[in-house]
Formats: structure tokens, C-alpha cells, sequence
């Protein structure tokens, strides 16, 4: 979870880079057998010897007699009995058959135990051992002895049983008769017999034939045990049992050895006449038996030595007998895929051979991929290669000249006469015959010098250095070689080489049914190099005439460990380093002073240790860090006065000493088999077809394997840490002189200083370069070099500082998972979900160590651990686990870690408790221990544990102290910086912020269903139940609170913003902060800049200066809340202002703004906040007044404007749906009962409509465009008036224009209902624009327009109109009041030009006379208390109230003369008297009751 300081990250993910680039070429560089073999026949020193001052590559560490009871069976059976002999490396034993008498001891060691078995009445002809099929035998038979004699065969149980402290697993062995599983051989002679790791047993037999004996448990009619000829047809199974042997005539070939490739399922089988068969038994070793080849001309005595080559110097060898196979062995996959098996003859050579038709390696075995684990099916068996005999004499030292000592042809008495042979892993035995005196044991095996990375390969080219080299090593031996077997590595070595190995393709070890000890030696295939840092010294075992000898191979690191042991000479070190390269020995360096190479009884001693060490850090033999000579120091020579044009200068490149390189290869081999692999598997049920998340999560490697590889890891980087300490060598000294963290180390050139570059020059010589004394290159070139040797000095040790770190880093993965897996991992990981759970199934170890993806994943497990310590269920406390943990693996579990899960172990416990006191303490306490590590906790899991425990305090400082911490110098709001940079710096304090606002989100969501679930760890009562109401409002106001007093803007800014969301406005206004009013005035802009922008009104002066800034939407409800903010506070003027913009806010869609009702709604506020600040007590000042009045007036008109365009809008959305129904009604009737060109007419009108509606819903609109736009092109005349009215219209113009709007309105209505519609339009129309100043209501005008329409209509019968309804219209839009239609209608009636006709002027009195009876009744009614109503009865002769005035006495006067003059009037018409009549009569009558006294009016 926390690096050892800042650099040990990105020094950890370099340094894996570079293992993993070093992986990749050490692996790479592992050729195939085959293309080693190829390239030697190009070599002319295929072989060469050890040399002679050193100790020797082989030596025999033990000589055993054999067991005096096997020597007093053979020496009581005279010397003439039949006898066999053999190893069994699988248990540790040899044996010996002896007529019917079967030995077994332990070749290792002499224990005195030499158990016999002689159960047979026959001779034993030939022994065999096999692993037995599981489920067949009891568990004790781990193997069966397979004996067969002339007449049957046998099996015989065998059970180990190890030592009572577990140390030999081999220590004891009985055997188990089998009397079941015994049949007849049928007459048969069996001569060899094979097994398969599956516990399949094969037999070959003196008739040419293989056998397979088949065991089962057996059932019914099933025999237990059976014998089936695998090679023989139907024809000669007949003959078999119909004819005795003695008259089977033809020559037979026995078979005499066989041997199976357990890897390619293939059975290889040599007869007496040197014929070799191939048999395929299927893709897994359980298909048909096939046979698929036999050759029996493999050996050619004119054949080169090549191959097919034929060497200059070589000739034919006359007479040469024909060599015979002495030996066959397969090869395994990790020595080649493409040859197979190899054939050793008795002259020495070696032949190659493979079964696949296709030849040649299309990639290297030691490819990044692996092998190619597709089975290709054998299909022949032909020779690929050919290699010749090893020379007889070697001597000491190497012999390389122009001619190889293998290609001189040798006399015929010097030839090789191999009587016995043993290939295995690339090693070869032969016994060697030649002469007759004494005989001897030639050992070849691989040159590993070939092999190293940094080795001089004496000046070979590239092909050269590819090409197979071997070693040739004589020992004398006593007698005859009789049988050579391995000694497989002990269990426990085996054991962890098999865990770290198996999945690791590039070894081959995958799908491998062999023992562990057989699987793990062939990794000796891989070469010295690559594996004596795991794998012990190889060891093999010879059987001979005079008893067992031991032969243990000494390692590269072997002989180094000796040559430091003797005190050698420093010149045979440096010949050592020569010959294997300053690298590689550099490597074998560390594994002698870090113990690291496996060593039998502690052979490393201190003395060695501290040489190894002395040697690693020796300039002189490692080197010291320079510029590549290739790169850095073209040639620069140039012919004399000439001048050199077109050179391309290279930027020269540094190249590491030795000691870099050695531990670059040191830490790679180590991390090898881990290093890409994943860390833990899925492990499925054989078979098993369930997804990846049904499996069951396990470690990859056995805790015993990471134990042995984090050992081996730790006690290399102490020994590196040890010498930094001390200051030895060039590591350690320049990593002294920096300060505690090495800041020579990380710093640039130019932070090198002088001090520090000379004191570089004393320790490690001037700086000299590998160049001729000829060479004149120029002092300003020289000065182009980019390194100095201090710098380069400080460059190797800061590359070999970020390994030590990865080392270390890398032992406490190692640590950390042995930790996991011994709590078993798939407890820990079932509670994580399928993303994480895959995460860690895909996570390599390089991942684990290297990558912030496995630190997040380490610390998942951790917490799993932790909460499999401290959970509800735990099993111990922190501390029980964080002692280790902070002492095996500190970078992932530091002092930070503790504290955080001292700080979880509380919350458990406080979770637990049920005691509100203690409850409060702990959550305290864990608070506490959280607050110290504010960047190193995860929060979101913490803070939900303090949410339920209703600890809200711990909920908000927490992240807000982690938000601090990670960004501690502001670089979210800070716009000088990268943009990158700041947006992730914002990214992260948002991360914590939500923190918070989750809990918000939690306090406020609704309950659903009744209940709100519980948390998961709410345990006692109180705690994560659910909260009324007011507990929910007291804890969101907490969270408010804190979060106003932690001095954060941004996290304000998005506090504010989340509370909005949630709805929690109210809230907000009053408990935000002082920043609360900036932050609603800039809501939704994002840059620090508008963040921080002025307020909408700077002064007050200008109280609407932002008023024309569109508003987006989503500003909306923040400017509601700054209003209703302004409102609280009583700032009335700011309030309305903003209410002012809410309400013009204009937008493109009528969905994204406010509806024309509630920009109404803002307006009516607006006034309402104008007048309250126009009312609000204080000094007012004169300007403060104006600013009030003119804010006031402006909204008033804004309102009525508005409402204008309200109306306008709804009269568009009448007309538009009137003429929907209409066209819904003409499309229900029959076709033509409405004009089309009509419907077309109207539909077009209700289009035009419906558009300039949904326009009016977008925004306010002015009155001018009002009624240019939309009021005139719609004809909507009537608020066309009202807007004329509200624009005050005067003048000459302007009364025309109102006059002519008045008429086209009384048209219209006269046109839709008559004069009864006119009369109702005039008074609903006119009682809005009266009394004014007249010019909105033309009275004159209104008069004159409508009596003639009415006396039209009604003398046409159009329509029925009354005599009083025009007087009324006019009456009501004067609201009531009679004098200036009374004046109207006298200017009429004394103008004859207006009124010419005498029928017209009938008409106007009439309506006098209808103005003057309600004039006179409005008069009656104030004076007697009563209602207009009430005097009519009075006027009307109906009833009367009782009188309690009089008439005021100047009214009745005035209309009395009226009433006089108008009488004349109507006397003066030229009309007949019938018809003037009743309006003189009515003037009359109206009189009379004007002038009779009070008393006498009728009641």
C-alpha cells in the first residue's frame, strides 16, 4: 500500500522492466538441441577439456561394495547362473538378480539392509519397476516390481516407508506379494521392460514382439491381470498358440532394450540386429498401439563425421567394422522439440534422430512463449544429425588450432570401443574399452562457458557461438560399466522445483504425469547456469562389476567455490571470469556471498563468502561502467591533409560493469519462474466445464516453494544492503556518498558535484578509453562525450539501488502471499466481487510488484486477512497479524497500514457494542488513528462503518483532510498549471468529496417499502436504523455545518451543488457560508476565474447590469435559491433584480425555459420585492428612492406587458384549436358541405398560429412586437386596444389609428353575434380603457358606429335590437357614468351634417332618453341609501323605499332642462307623431317625476 519513500515506486517498475527485458533474452538464448547441432558442423572444435589447474568437472564422491549377500548368491551359483543387475532411481535402490533371486539396496547410502526375493521357481530374465494406477492396490503399494521369468510373469507390491522424521521418505522397503496378479508368459522370454508414468507396463520379448501387461482391479469374468501382444496380427496369434516354438521356422530379431518418451508417448524399441522401431501410443498414451517406423540402416561406415559433411582433413577409415547401438534414449522437450530420440554407437558417435516427417526449429524452444505444446504425430524416423566420437587423451588446457583434435583421423587401436552407454539431459557416459589394461569412464557434457551471456567465446563468430560445445572428463573405474542411472534430487527440492517450475512453459513441465523428482531434473537439461542456483550438484550412479560408484558433476559455481577455497592463484579467477564472461562469473560471485547456490552439507563457508563478495566488487576483474567503444569512439582517422565527410556519429551508449550484469542475470534466474505468471489459479474439477468465478481461488506456488524463493531473494538484496552499508565496492561507496535516500542517485548531471565527481576519479582511476594511441581525435570531441566516469559510476549504482529494491520488494510478495495462502485464499477472496476476484486471478507476480493495480489488490488481501483477525467471527486482534506483516513485507503493510486497521479493529468493536458511552469513545478513537494517515486510508468503506455508527464528524473531516493531503498545494483551482495536471488533481479531491455527499444522498433518500435496509455491520440497536425525520434533518444540518467550517472552497462549491440536487435548498440558506452567495451567483461555471467573478450587481446604480446574460437551465434553481437567499436577508432590491432575470431568462425550446405563467409568477415577486425595498425603514437617500421608484415602474410594465403577451397567447391557441374542430367536423360531413378553399384558408391561418404561440412560450416579448407581430396579423383588435391604451397613444395619428382599430373591432363582433356581441365587446373593452384621457375610447365615434348598425339591423330584421342596449354598452364602458355619454350624444344631435336622417336621430333620443331615466335613478339611489335597482322600482312605479332626502337639487335641475330641450327634439322630427310619440311621452313622464315633491312618489 505505501512505497519505502517516494523513488521506491518508480525504481521498482523500472527495475521490472528491466528483469523482464532480461528474462526474455536469457530465455530466448536457450537454443534448441537441434540448432546447436547444426551450427557445430560449421565449428572446428566441437569439444574441448577442462582445464588442468582447476578442480575437475567430475569426481567420484563415494565407491560401495556391492551387499555381501548378493556376493554369496552369485559366488554360490559358481559364476554360472543367470544374472541382471539395475537402479531404481524412483527409490533409491539398485538391484541384482541372481538365477530365481531378486536384491534390493540402497545405492545411496549403506544401511545394512539387502531385503532378497526368491518367490520364483524360474530364473528372472528381467525386472522392471512402475508407479501403480491409483484405485487398484492399497494406498501403501506406491510401486510394483514387475519380475518376469521363462514361464510367467509377476507383480509384486512395493511400499516405502520413511524415517521417523520425515527426512527420507525412501528409508524403509517391504514388499508385498501379489499372488492375484500373476500370469503365464506363454512360452515367451521376455528380455526388457518399460513403464510409463501413467503405470502402464510393456514387455519385449525374444520373438520380436512388445507386450502390454494390463492390471486392473478386476470384476465378474474380468481377470486381474492380463498379457496382450501389442505388435503381432491375427495370423500369428494363431500360429502362437496352435504350433509350438520348436516348428516355427524364419529368423527372429528379439528385442533387447526399450525405452519411452513419457513426454511424446512414444516407445522406442532396439533389436539384436541394430534394427531401431518407433511405436506410437496415442495423443495421451492411452490411444491404440501403432508401430510407425524401423530402420534398420542408420549406421553408414562411409558416413562423415559430420552428418553428411565431409571435413577436409578427414578421410574414410579403412576397414572399419560396422559399430553397433549400444544405446538408445529419448530426449527431452526441454533439450529439443524437434529431435527425439538419440542412438549411442559403439564407436562413440551419437546420432540423432526424430519421428516428425518436418524438420528445423521455426522458433526457439527458449522462446518467451514456451513450447509448442501441439503434438505433432509421429509419422517416420529418420537421422537428423550426426555426432562425432569425443577424442580419446584429452588433456588439460583447450587445444583449438586449425584442425580439432575430434577431426584427425585416429589409429585404429586408438578408437573408441564403447561397451556400455548412458545419455541423459544433455550428458553422456561411455565405457570405455579401448584399452585392454584399465577401463574408463568418458563424461561429455555441455561447455557451459558457451552458454553465458557475457562469455568471450574465444572469438567465434555468431554461428560459432551457437554451435555445441562439449566437455570431455576421463575417470578410471574399476571393472565394468554395467548400468548408469540419475540420482534424482531429494524430495524436498524436488518438491519446490516442481511448484516454482510447473507452469512455466518454456520448461515443459505442464501435463507431465511423472514424479516430481523425475520432473524437476530435467531443468539440469537447461544447463549449469540457469539452474545451480535451485538444483544441487547432478550426481549419477555406476554400477560395475566391483560395486556402485558415486559421480557427482561440479557446477561452474562449484568450481569457483573451490578455486576460492584453494587460495588459487588471481590469475586462475581471472581465467575463470575469462572464459565464462565478467557477467556470468559475477553472477556465481553473488550466489557464493549470498549463499544463494544450493550446496550439499553447507559447503559455503564464511572465507568463501567474503572472497566471492571481494571478487564482485574488484573493478579489475568485474570492470568498471563505461561508453560503448562501438558507439562512442568511431573511427575518426582520415587520410594525411585529407578531410572525412559523411561519418555518422553515434550518441554513445553506457555499458554496465560486470557486477551490474551478474546481478541483473542473478535477480532474473530467481524471478524467472514467477516472474510473468499469475500469482493465483482457479483450480476446477477434472474435467469440469464451470466459468472462471465457480472455480476455487488458490496460490499457484506451495508455501514451501515461496519460502525457498523468498529466501534465496531476501538473503541477496542483504547482501547488496550489507555492502551499500559498509561502502564496499563501487556500490557501496557511491551510494554512501548521497544522503540518506542516495540523492546522488536520482539527481541530473548537473547535480553532480565537484567533490562528488573527484572523489568518483580516486576511487575508480582516470577515465581511459580502449582506444589506439593513433587515434587523433580532437580535444572538442572528446569533450562530446556525454558521461564522465563518475557519472557513469553513479548511473550503474543507481540501476543496481532500483534492483536491490525490486528484490526486496519482490521477498515480501513472496512473504505476503505464503501469509495468504497459510489463511487459505479462498476464504479470504469469496467475499470479493467477480471484477476484483478476476483482477486477481489475471494479476502476474511482475504485476504484484511492480504496478499500483497489484498494491491495490495486495491490500484487498490484507484487508481480508485483517477482517479474518478483527471481523464479527475474528479470531485475534491487529496486532496478532500486523507483527507480521510490518516485518515480512513492509511496503505493502506500513505504519500507515497499522493505524488504519487499529483504526477498523475499533470500529468493529464499536459496531459490536451496545453501549452509547463506549461506542462514542471507540468511533473516537478510530477517528483518531484515521486522522493521521489521511491519504493512506480508503475512506469509502471506513466512512459508511462511521455512518452507521451516526459519527458524522469522522464522515466529513476524513475526506477533506485525504482531499488536503492529495492535493496539498492547490492545483485543482490553480490555472497556471497543466491542465492535466489540475483536472487530476480535481479528480482526486472529487473522489473525496463524494464521500460526503454520499452521506447526504444516505440522510436523504426516501424509505422504500416502510423500512430502509440496515447496514451489513450495524449490530446494535440505534446504530443504522432508520431515523425519523428530525434525526435525518439534525444530522444533514451537521454535515452542513462541518463541512461550512473546513475552509475549502471548492469543496463548498460542490457541497452547495449536492444539496441542490437532493433538494435541500432550504437548508442551505440557512446554515451556508459566507462564500454561499458567490457560489449560487457563478453556479455552473467550472473555471476558478468564474468561480471567483463579480456578483450580478456591483452597485446600486446598476441594479440589472447582467441582465442581458442568457441563463442556462441548469442556472436556474441556483438563482431561485440566491433570490429566496436575498429575501431572507432582506436585501429586497437584490432580490428582485434577480427575480427580474429568472423572469426574462431567455431559450431556444420551450422545454428547457419557464412557462409564460411562471415568468408571471417571477414578475408579481419582483414588484413585490421592488415596493417591500421601497418601504423599508431607514435613512432613505435620494438616489436609493429614484433607483427604487424607476425599478418598480420598470417591472409594473414588464408585468402588464406580459401579461398582454399571455393573453395574446392563448387567443392563438383558441384559434388554432377552433380550427382543428372545425376541420374534425367537415371531414365527419358529406364532401362539399364546407369549401375547401376555406378549410385550406383556415388551416393555414391555425399553423401560423399555433407557431406564433409556441414563440410567445419562448421568452418576454416587447409590446411593439407584440402588436406589429402578433396582435395586428391575428386581428386580436381588442388587446390591440389595450396595448395602444398601456403606450398611452395621443395625437391626431394615433386617434386615428384607435378610431380605426375600435371600428375594426366592432365589426368583428358585429360579424360573429350582432349588435348584442358589439354592445358586450364595448363594455368589457371599454370599461379597461376608461376614463383615461379619452383617446383610447372614442366615445363620439363608438356612438355613432353602433346606433347605425343597430337601426341597420334592426330595419333590415337582421337582428331584434332594443332601444336601451347601446345606451348601456356605452353607459357601462364609462362605468356608470352618464354625463360624458349624455355630452356624446348631444354633439351628435346638434350636428345635422352626422345625423342627417330623421329616423337615426329618433334612435339617439331614444337612448337619451334611456341615459337620463339612469342617470336619474343613480342620483335617486345615493341620495335615498338605496342601490340603483331599488330606485328603478321607484322610477318604474313598481315600489318605493322609504324617502330619507332629497334630490340634490342642481342635478335634477340640470336634467330637467335637458329633458325640456330634448322634448323639443323630438318634436321637431319629420316623422309622423305615432312614432315620436312614446319618447315624448317618456321625457315627459321622467319629467314629472323629477319635479313631484318627495311625498307624493308612489312606493
Amino acid at each position: 500500500m505505501a512505497w519505502e519513500n517516494e523513488t521506491v515506486g518508480p525504481d521498482v517498475a523500472i527495475a521490472g522492466l528491466h528483469i523482464s527485458e532480461r528474462i526474455g533474452k536469457d530465455v530466448s538464448g536457450q537454443l534448441d538441441l537441434e540448432e546447436a547441432l547444426e551450427a557445430s558442423r560449421y565449428a572446428s572444435h566441437p569439444f574441448s577439456s577442462h582445464p588442468k589447474e582447476w578442480p575437475p568437472l567430475s569426481e567420484v564422491v563415494e565407491n560401495r561394495e556391492l551387499p555381501p549377500a548378493l556376493i554369496e548368491r552369485f559366488n554360490a551359483a559358481g559364476g554360472e547362473g543367470t544374472a541382471f543387475c539395475g537402479i531404481f532411481p524412483e527409490i533409491r535402490r539398485a538391484w541384482a538378480s541372481v538365477d530365481n533371486s531378486l536384491f534390493l539396496w540402497r545405492f545411496d547410502k549403506w544401511d545394512g539392509q539387502c531385503p532378497e526375493y526368491s518367490g520364483e521357481e524360474q530364473a528372472i530374465c528381467a525386472v522392471g519397476l512402475v508407479r501403480s494406477k491409483p484405485g487398484i492396490f492399497v494406498e501403501a503399494i506406491q510401486y510394483l516390481l514387475v519380475l518376469a521369468t521363462p514361464v510367467e510373469l509377476v507383480l509384486v507390491g512395493v511400499c516405502c516407508t520413511a524415517r521417523g522424521d520425515g527426512t527420507d521418505p525412501y528409508d524403509e522397503l517391504s514388499l508385498q506379494l501379489l499372488p492375484e496378479y500373476k500370469i503365464p508368459s506363454d512360452g515367451v522370454t521376455m528380455t526388457s521392460i518399460a513403464c510409463t508414468d501413467r503405470g502402464q507396463i510393456f514387455l519385449a520379448g525374444r520373438d520380436g514382439h512388445i507386450y502390454e501387461m494390463q492390471y486392473t482391479t478386476g470384476s465378474g469374468w474380468h481377470k486381474r491381470c492380463r498379457k496382450v501382444c501389442l505388435t503381432a496380427g491375427l495370423g500369428s496369434l494363431i500360429s502362437r498358440w496352435v504350433l509350438p516354438n520348436a516348428f516355427k521356422f524364419g529368423a527372429v530379431d528379439p528385442i533387447v532394450d526399450m525405452v519411452i518418451d513419457n513426454e511424446r508417448h512414444i516407445l522406442y524399441a532396439r533389436t539384436e540386429d541394430m534394427k531401431l522401431q518407433a511405436f506410437d501410443m496415442g495423443v495421451n498414451g492411452d490411444g491404440p498401439f501403432k508401430k510407425i517406423a524401423e530402420e534398420k540402416n542408420l549406421i553408414d561406415p562411409r558416413e562423415t563425421q559430420y552428418g553428411g559433411r565431409r571435413s577436409a582433413a578427414s578421410r574414410p577409415l579403412a576397414r572399419a567394422a560396422k559399430p553397433s547401438i549400444v544405446y538408445i534414449a529419448p530426449l527431452s522437450t526441454m533439450e529439443s522439440k524437434w529431435l527425439h530420440v538419440v542412438t549411442v554407437l559403439s564407436d562413440g558417435r551419437r546420432l540423432y534422430l526424430s519421428t516428425s516427417s518436418s524438420s528445423g526449429s521455426n522458433g526457439s524452444v527458449g522462446g518467451l512463449t514456451g513450447l509448442d505444446n501441439h503434438r505433432q504425430s509421429p509419422s517416420c524416423l529418420k537421422v537428423v544429425a550426426t555426432r562425432p566420437s569425443p577424442p580419446l587423451g584429452v588433456g588439460g588446457g583447450l587445444t583449438f588450432g586449425a584442425m580439432s583434435v575430434a577431426s584427425r583421423i585416429q589409429p585404429e587401436d586408438l578408437a573408441l570401443k564403447v561397451e556400455t552407454a548412458f545419455y541423459s539431459l544433455g550428458s553422456l557416459v561411455l565405457s570405455d574399452s579401448s584399452a585392454p589394461a584399465v577401463s574408463s569412464l568418458l563424461i561429455v557434457s555441455r561447455d557451459s562457458s558457451t552458454q553465458s551471456s557475457g562469455a568471450s567465446n574465444f572469438g567465434l563468430s555468431a554461428r560459432g557461438s551457437r554451435a555445441l560445445r562439449e566437455l570431455v572428463s576421463s575417470l578410471p573405474v574399476d571393472g565394468r560399466m554395467l548400468v548408469v542411472s540419475d540420482v534424482l534430487p531429494p524430495p524436498d527440492i524436488a518438491i519446490t522445483v516442481q511448484s516454482l517450475y510447473a507452469d512455466v512453459e518454456v520448461y515443459g513441465f505442464s501435463g507431465l504425469r511423472e514424479s516430481c523428482e523425475k520432473a524437476s531434473a530435467k531443468l539440469w537439461a537447461r544447463g549449469d547456469l540457469q539452474t545451480q542456483h535451485i538444483l544441487p550438484r547432478r550426481r549419477i550412479v555406476v554400477f560395475t562389476t566391483m560395486g556402485i560408484m558415486e559421480v557427482v558433476f561440479n557446477r561452474p559455481v562449484d568450481i569457483l567455490r573451490r578455486l576460492f577455497e584453494s587460495n588459487a592463484p588471481r590469475s586462475h579467477i581471472e581465467d575463470f571470469f575469462n572464459r565464462f564472461g565478467a557477467g556470468e562469473s559475477a553472477a556465481m560471485c553473488l550466489l557464493l556471498a549470498a549463499r544463494l547456490a544450493y550446496a550439499e552439507e553447507n559447503l559455503i563457508s564464511n572465507a568463501v563468502a567474503e572472497k566471492a563478495a571481494e571478487a564482485f566488487e574488484d573493478p579489475r576483474i568485474v570492470g568498471m561502467p563505461q561508453l560503448d567503444g562501438n558507439a562512442a569512439l568511431p573511427n575518426t582517422r582520415s587520410t594525411p591533409g585529407g578531410f572525412s565527410m559523411g561519418q555518422v556519429v553515434q550518441e554513445a551508449e553506457p555499458v554496465f560493469s560486470g557486477a551490474h550484469e551478474g546481478l541483473c542475470l542473478c535477480a532474473s534466474r530467481l524471478l524467472l519462474p514467477i516472474w510473468e505468471l499469475p500469482v493465483m489459479i482457479v483450480r476446477r474439477e477434472m474435467d469440469s466445464d464451470a466459468r472462471v468465478d465457480e472455480g476455487v481461488v488458490v496460490c499457484r506456488l506451495s508455501t514451501g516453494a515461496m519460502q525457498v524463493l523468498e529466501g534465496k531473494i531476501r538473503s541477496l538484496e542483504q547482501f547488496l544492503r550489507s555492502r551499500r552499508n559498509q561502502s564496499r565496492g563501487l556500490y557501496g561507496y557511491v551510494s554512501g556518498l548521497g544522503d540518506f535516500n542516495g540523492s546522488i542517485l536520482y539527481g541530473v548531471r548537473s547535480d553532480l558535484g565537484t567533490s562528488t565527481v573527484g572523489s568518483a576519479r580516486n576511487l575508480f582511476g582516470s577515465y581511459s578509453r580502449n582506444v589506439d594511441s593513433g587515434d587523433n581525435m580532437s580535444a572538442s570531441k572528446r569533450q562530446r562525450l556525454p558521461y564522465n566516469p563518475a557519472e557513469l559510476a553513479a548511473m550503474e549504482v543507481r540501476a543496481m539501488e532500483c534492483l536491490r529494491r525490486l528484490l526486496r520488494r519482490s521477498s515480501e510478495a513472496l512473504f505476503l502471499l505464503q501469509l495468504i495462502s497459510q489463511h487459505h485464499v479462498t476464504r479470504l477472496v469469496q467475499g470479493l466481487d467477480s471484477n476484483l476476484r478476476q483482477k486477481l486471478v489475471q494479476l502476474t507476480f511482475h504485476q504484484l510488484v511492480c504496478s499500483e493495480e497489484g498494491d491495490q489488490l495486495a491490500m484487498q488481501l490484507i484487508s481480508r486477512l485483517m477482517q479474518y483477525y478483527i471481523g464479527p467471527d475474528g479470531r485475534g486482534t491487529v496486532d496478532d497479524i500486523s507483527v507480521k506483516l510490518r516485518e515480512g513485507c513492509p511496503s505493502f503493510y506500513n505504519e500507515s497500514d497499522y493505524k488504519y486497521f487499529l483504526a477498523v479493529e475499533c470500529l468493529e468493536r464499536a459496531v459490536a457494542t451496545t453501549d452509547v458511552g463506549e461506542r462514542e469513545i471507540l468511533a473516537r478513537d478510530a477517528y483518531n488513528f484515521l486522522s493521521k494517515i489521511p491519504d493512506s486510508a480508503d475512506l469509502s468503506s471506513v466512512c459508511k462503518r462511521f455512518e452507521d455508527l451516526r459519527f458524522y464528524e469522522a464522515v466529513v473531516r476524513l475526506p477533506l483532510q485525504k482531499a488536503q493531503a492529495l492535493d496539498p498545494n492547490g492545483d485543482a483551482v490553480n490555472d497556471k498549471i497543466d491542465p492535466v495536471k489540475r483536472n487530476t488533481a480535481l479528480v482526486q479531491r472529487e473522489q473525496c468529496y463524494e464521500i460526503i455527499m454520499d452521506a447526504l444522498r444516505s440522510l436523504k433518500a426516501e424509505v422504500a417499502n416502510g423500512m430502509q435496509e440496515l447496514s451489513a455491520s450495524a449490530k446494535f440497536s440505534g446504530s443504522g436504523s432508520v431515523l425519523d425525520q428530525a434525526s435525518r434533518n439534525k444530522y444533514i444540518r451537521q454535515i452542513i455545518q462541518l463541512g461550512v467550517q473546513w475552509p475549502d472552497t471548492l469543496f463548498h462549491e460542490h457541497m452547495y451543488s449536492t444539496l441542490i440536487e437532493l433538494g435541500l435548498g432550504q437548508e442551505l440558506l440557512e446554515y451556508g457560508g459566507s462564500d454561499l452567495v458567490s457560489f449560487l451567483q457563478s453556479a455552473g461555471r467550472r473555471t476558478p476565474q468564474e468561480v471567483r467573478a463579480s456578483t450580478f450587481i456591483n452597485s446600486m446604480g446598476s441594479p440589472l447590469r447582467d441582465s442581458d446574460a442568457p441563463i442556462p437551465p441548469s442556472h436556474t434553481k441556483y438563482l431561485d435559491l440566491l433570490a429566496k437567499y436575498y429575501v431572507l436577508k432582506r436585501q429586497h432590491l437584490l432580490a428582485a433584480n434577480v427575480l427580474y432575470r429568472l423572469a426574462e431568462r431567455q431559450c431556444s425550446d420551450a422545454g428547457e425555459g419557464p412557462t409564460l405563467e411562471q415568468r408571471r409568477q417571477y414578475l408579481s415577486n419582483a414588484v413585490l420585492q421592488a415596493k417591500s425595498a421601497s418601504t423599508t425603514a431607514g435613512p432613505p437617500t435620494s438616489t436609493r428612492h429614484n433607483v427604487d421608484d424607476g425599478l418598480l415602474d420598470m417591472l409594473e410594465a414588464k408585468l402588464t406587458v406580459l401579461q398582454l403577451q399571455m393573453r395574446i397567447k392563448q387567443e392563438l391557441d383558441s384559434i388554432a384549436s377552433s380550427v382543428d374542430e372545425v376541420q374534425n367536423i367537415s371531414e365527419s360531413l358529406p364532401n362539399n358541405s364546407f369549401p375547401r378553399n376555406n378549410l385550406m384558408t383556415d388551416a393555414n391561418f391555425a399553423i401560423a398560429a399555433r407557431e406564433k404561440a409556441k414563440e410567445l412560450s419562448l421568452d418576454l416579448k416587447s409590446i411593439t412586437q407584440l402588436y406589429n407581430e402578433y396582435a395586428v396579423p391575428f386581428r386580436l383588435w381588442e388587446v390591440c386596444l389595450e396595448m395602444l391604451n398601456f403606450a398611452n397613444y395621443s395625437g391626431d395619428a394615433d386617434s386615428r389609428i384607435v378610431r380605426e382599430t375600435w371600428a375594426r373591432l366592432l365589426d368583428q363582433a358585429l360579424s360573429k353575434g350582432g349588435v348584442a356581441e358589439a354592445c358586450s365587446v364595448l363594455k368589457r373593452v371599454g370599461s379597461n380603457l376608461y376614463p383615461g384621457d379619452g383617446a383610447c375610447l372614442p366615445l363620439d365615434t363608438l356612438c355613432l358606429h353602433l346606433e347605425k348598425a343597430a337601426l341597420e339591423r334592426l330595419s333590415s330584421g337582421v337582428e331584434l335590437v332594443g332601444d336601451e342596449d347601446v345606451a348601456r354598452a356605452l353607459l357601462a364602458a364609462c362605468r356608470g357614468a352618464p354625463e360624458p355619454v349624455l355630452s356624446i350624444y348631444d354633439q351628435l344631435l346638434t350636428n345635422g351634417a352626422i345625423l342627417p336622417s330623421p329616423i337615426l336621430r329618433l334612435r339617439l333620443l331614444r337612448s337619451v332618453l334611456v341615459i337620463l331615466r339612469e342617470w336619474a335613478m343613480s342620483i335617486f339611489a345615493n341620495r335615498m341609501d338605496t342601490t340603483t335597482v331599488g330606485a328603478s322600482f321607484i322610477f318604474g312605479g313598481r315600489s318605493t323605499l322609504e324617502q330619507t332626502t332629497v334630490v340634490n337639487q342642481g342635478i335634477r335641475d340640470k336634467i330637467t332642462s335637458a329633458l325640456n330641450r330634448y322634448m323639443t327634439d323630438v318634436r321637431r322630427l319629420a316623422i309622423p307623431q305615432s312614432q315620436t310619440e312614446p319618447v315624448y311621452r317618456g321625457f315627459r313622464d321622467l319629467e314629472e317625476k323629477l319635479l313631484a315633491p318627495p311625498s307624493l312618489l308612489p312606493f
